[in-house]
């Protein structure tokens, strides 16, 4: 069964060595991480397959997924330095 991380799920892939290397390849010469280029090989696989508009609905989840985890990580670094700001000393001049 996949982890979830995040808000993504979390898989592990076997790969033969060969095709590997041209992943490996293709990457480097777009300046991406392997995991990277393998999700977006995914992703274009999936939306040749997949009926158009159940691939864009599925996308448009995802996206808004994704826009609510930097929501909510922006919130959260905003209190945590609220908070830093609370617990420190004031310095008193003269």
């Amino acid at each position: 069964m996949p982890a979830r991380q995040g808000g993504k799920i979390y898989c592990q892939l076997l790969i033969d060595p060969h095709r590997y290397a041209l992943i490996e390849e293709m990457a480097v010469q777009a300046d991406m991480r392997v995991t990277a280029m393998i999700r977006e090989l995914v992703y274009v696989a999936l939306e040749s397959k997949i009926n158009a508009s159940v691939y864009r609905e599925a996308k448009a989840r995802d996206e808004a997924i994704w826009a609510e985890s930097i929501r909510k990580r922006v919130e959260g670094r905003l209190r945590s330095r609220a908070k830093t700001h609370e617990t420190q000393p004031e310095t008193v001049t003269k």
